[in-house]
C-alpha cells in the first residue's frame, strides 16, 4: 500500500525546511524492434516501454548541447486547487476540504500525438510540436470524494486489423480512474469507444466487497499485452482490515469484456468469498505493471497487507504474496512464478515501482531479468523467466523483541548482497544529527527515546523510528535503465519516521490511520530536531547509478538543495533535500530528473553524476520526465504542478524543453 501521502505532507508541515532495443506497443501485440531514425522515437508508454525503464535512444540532446536547451512551450490544463488540507495523523478519515493537487503524470507520445491526464482524471492531447491541444476528455470524476489527486498516465493500443482505414477508435487511449473506472477513447477524437463495455467503459467496483468511494482507484497506467488490458488499483492506506480486494484483472481492449481475475490469496485459499466477491484484505498492486509479450508474462509490483502496520491477525493467505514480484501468465492469470521483497511486512515497504526489464551479463552469461527496486533502498535482480536471484540474495536474520502483543515476526528477511543497498538499514542514537550541538543533542535524546535498531525493527507502543521510512529508500519514479550499458540510475529518500502504535481503546477518533478491525491504529510522525531537519544525517535525498552486471554502486551523490527549505547559509553547505518523482536516461548519456523540493529540472552525466544544466520550473517537477523526436526535433518534457512532499504551491504546467533552431 501506498502510505506516501499521508506521511509526506505531515513531514512538510514540520519543515521550514526511472540501445539501440525498444520496445514499441502497437498493432495490438507487441514486438521488438531497432530504431534507427530519430523521426521514429517515440514515447509509446509511461515507463518509456511496457517493461518500464524510462530510457530512450534519442541522442541530439547530447552532454555537450544539452546547456542550451530552452523553453519550448508550455501547456496548461488548469486542472489545479490549492488547499492547506493536510493528510497527517491528526486529521480526521473523514474528507475535509479541498485539499492541493499532485501532478505526477508522464505524458505518452504515440502516432504524432502526445496524450497525458491531469489531476482531476482529464485526458488531453496535444501537438507535439507546440504543446495545443487537440482534444480533451473529461470523464467527471466527483474529486469532492477522492483526497487522491493522482493519475500517473494513459496507455495506448493500434488495431492491427481496423474495420477501415478511417475506422473509430481503431486507436485506443485507455484510462484509469479515481473513481474505479477503465474507459477507451479514440486516439483521434477523445470520443469514448462504444464498442468497449457499457458505452466505453467498465465499473471496477464490480465484484469487490462494500466500500467508500475514496478507498478504491486506478492511479498507474494500465498495462496492454495483445488485446488485454491489465490493471490493478490503489486502496487506502491503513482504514480497515477488510479493505477491498487487491485483484488484478485483464479485460479484452476491444470488448472490455472480462478476461481473468487474480486475487493475491494463497494458492490453496478461494479467490472469492459465498457471495461470488473477490476476498477482501488482500495486497493490491497500486503501482505501474510490466509485461513481457515474448515471454507471455504480466509482472505486477504487490504492496504489503492490510492493516499495514499490525499482521498478528492476518491469515496466512494474505501474506503469501505480499510486497513481491509476480509474474503472471497473461492468458490466463495464473502465477508463474514469484518472490517476496519482504517477508510478513508490518513496516508498509511495498514494492513500489514498476519492474523493469533489462537483459544483465553475469558473470559472462546473459539472461533476461526484472530489476525490482524497493523502499528499503535494496535492489532484486530476478531471472524473467524463473523469478530467481541472478544476483546472490542472503536470508539474514532481523529483530526478533519488541513487537506489540499479539504480532508475530518473520525470523529472516531477504538481503541481496549486490547491489549493495541504497540506504542505510536501521539507526540508532549514534546517527543523531543536527545544524547545531544544540539540536543535535535533542535529536540524539528524541532517539534515545524512541525504539531504534536494524532494519526490520518491529512497530512498538513507545514508537519506533523506520530508517528507510515508508517512503523509500525508493519510491514510485524509480529506477531509469541504460538497456545499452546496463546502468540503473535511482533516487533515494533518506528520512526517518516515527511509527507508534496505540492500544484499541485509546485511539483518537480522528485518525488518518485507524487500522479498524485491528487491536491498534497507528501515529505518524518525522523525526526532526527542534529546527526542523529531519535527526538523520543529509544528504535527505541522492541519485545513484548502479552497473546492473557487476552490481557495484558506480556512483551515489546528493540530490537536490534546501531551497525552499532553509535559509542561506544553510542552503549552502546543506545538500540533498526532499524529493518525489524520478529520472529517465538516454543513450547520450544524459540523466533528466526534477523530483526536487527545490522546483529545478536538471540534466546530468550519467557517467560521472554532474550536473549539466538546470532549469527553475514554476512549480516542482515531482512527475517522471519523457523525451521524443518529433520532425527531426528531440523534446524532454515534464508535468511541473507540486506534490505533497513540495513546498511550492500546485500548478498545471506540462513544460517542453528542445535545443534552439
Amino acid at each position: 500500500m501506498n502510505t506516501s501521502q499521508n506521511l509526506s505532507q505531515h513531514l512538510l508541515q514540520h519543515l521550514s525546511l526511472k540501445s539501440v532495443h525498444w520496445i514499441i506497443w502497437a498493432l495490438g501485440l507487441s514486438f521488438t524492434t531497432t530504431l534507427v531514425a530519430q523521426e521514429a522515437v517515440d514515447w509509446p508508454a509511461y515507463g518509456g516501454a511496457a517493461g518500464g525503464g524510462h530510457y530512450s535512444t534519442a541522442a541530439q540532446i547530447n552532454k555537450a548541447n544539452v546547456k542550451n536547451l530552452e523553453e519550448a512551450w508550455v501547456h496548461r490544463s488548469s486542472d489545479f486547487r490549492g488547499g492547506t488540507q493536510s493528510l497527517g495523523e491528526s486529521v480526521s478519515e473523514e474528507l475535509q476540504g479541498a485539499r492541493p493537487t499532485s501532478y505526477v503524470g508522464t505524458p505518452i507520445m504515440v502516432q504524432d500525438t502526445l496524450y497525458y491526464c491531469t489531476p482531476f482524471n482529464r485526458v488531453m492531447a496535444l501537438d507535439p510540436a507546440t504543446g495545443k491541444e487537440r482534444w480533451s476528455f473529461d470523464p467527471k470524476v466527483n474529486m469532492a470524494e477522492e483526497p487522491l489527486t493522482n493519475c500517473r498516465g494513459v496507455s495506448s493500443w493500434v488495431d492491427p486489423n481496423p474495420a477501415a482505414p478511417d475506422a473509430a477508435c481503431q486507436h485506443r487511449i485507455i484510462l484509469g480512474t479515481l473513481d474505479a473506472r477503465l474507459i477507451a477513447l479514440d486516439g483521434a477524437t477523445g470520443e469514448p469507444c462504444a464498442d468497449f463495455g457499457t458505452n466505453g467503459e467498465i465499473d471496477l467496483t464490480l465484484g469487490l466487497n462494500e466500500h467508500a468511494n475514496n478507498e478504491y482507484g486506478v492511479t498507474s497506467a494500465p498495462a496492454i499485452i495483445g488485446d488485454l488490458i491489465v490493471t490493478g488499483a490503489y486502496v487506502t492506506d491503513s482504514i480497515r482490515a477488510d479493505i477491498p480486494s487487491g485483484v488484478v484483472r485483464a479485460y479484452n481492449i476491444k470488448t472490455g469484456a472480462h478476461a481473468w481475475g487474480w486475487n493475491p490469496v494463497h494458492p490453496d485459499k478461494q479467490a472469492t468469498n459465498a457471495q461470488g466477491e473477490y476476498q477482501a484484505g488482500t495486497t493490491n498492486v497500486w503501482s505501474t505493471i510490466s509485461v513481457d509479450a515474448e515471454r507471455g508474462l504480466v509482472i505486477v509490483p504487490t504492496g504489503n497487507s492490510s492493516p499495514d502496520y499490525y499482521g498478528g491477525d492476518r491469515e496466512q493467505h494474505q501474506d503469501y504474496y505480499s510486497s513481491s514480484v509476480v509474474a503472471l501468465d497473461a492468458t490466463s492469470g495464473k502465477v508463474v512464478w514469484h518472490y517476496q521483497t519482504v517477508h510478513h511486512d508490518i513496516w508498509d515497504y511495498d514494492v513500489p515501482a514498476q519492474p523493469t526489464l533489462v537483459d544483465v551479463t553475469i558473470d559472462g552469461k546473459t539472461r533476461p531479468a526484472v530489476v525490482q527496486v524497493t523502499k528499503m533502498g535494496l535492489t532484486f535482480v530476478l531471472d524473467r523467466e524463473t523469478g530467481k536471484p541472478l544476483h546472490p540474495v542472503e536470508e539474514r536474520a532481523v529483530p526478533q523483541t519488541g513487537a506489540v502483543p499479539g504480532e508475530y515476526l518473520s525470523p529472516t528477511q531477504p538481503f541481496p548482497t549486490k547491489p549493495a543497498a541504497l540506504h542505510q538499514l536501521g539507526i540508532t542514537p549514534n546517527d543523531a544529527w543536527g545544524f547545531t550541538f544544540w539540536d543535535r543533542r535533542a535529536c540524539r535524546k528524541k532517539l534515545e527515546a524512541l525504539t531504534t535498531g536494524p532494519i526490520y525493527t518491529p512497530p512498538s507502543l513507545v514508537g519506533t523510528v523506520f530508517y528507510p521510512s515508508n517512503l523509500g529508500g525508493n519510491n514510485w519514479g524509480a529506477p531509469a535503465v541504460d538497456l545499452d550499458r546496463q546502468i540503473m540510475v535511482a533516487n533515494t529518500k533518506h528520512t526517518p519516521i516515527e511509527i507508534k502504535l496505540i492500544k484499541r481503546e485509546d485511539c483518537p477518533q480522528a485518525l488518518a490511520f485507524p487500522q479498524r478491525g485491528s487491536p491498534y491504529c497507528a501515529v505518524m510522525t518525522p523525526v526532526l530536531s527542534p529546527l526542523g531537519a529531519p535527526c538523520a544525517k543529509p544528504p535527505w535525498s541522492t541519485l545513484a547509478a548502479v552497473d546492473l552486471n557487476s552490481g557495484e554502486i558506480l556512483w551515489q551523490k546528493p540530490l537536490g538543495t534546501l531551497k525552499h527549505l532553509a535559509p542561506w547559509p544553510i542552503t549552502s553547505f546543506v545538500k540533498g533535500g526532499l524529493e518525489m518523482g524520478g529520472p529517465i536516461v538516454t543513450s547520450s548519456g544524459l540523466i533528466f530528473i526534477g523530483a526536487t523540493s527545490d522546483g529545478y529540472f536538471r540534466a546530468l552525466d550519467l557517467e560521472s553524476g554532474k550536473e549539466l544544466w538546470r532549469t527553475e520550473l514554476p512549480a516542482t517537477g515531482n512527475a517522471v520526465p519523457m523525451t521524443y523526436v518529433h520532425q527531426g526535433k528531440q523534446y524532454v518534457v515534464i508535468a511541473a504542478g507540486g506534490h505533497f512532499t513540495s513546498p511550492l504551491p500546485s500548478g498545471d504546467y506540462l513544460m517542453a524543453y528542445r535545443l534552439p533552431d
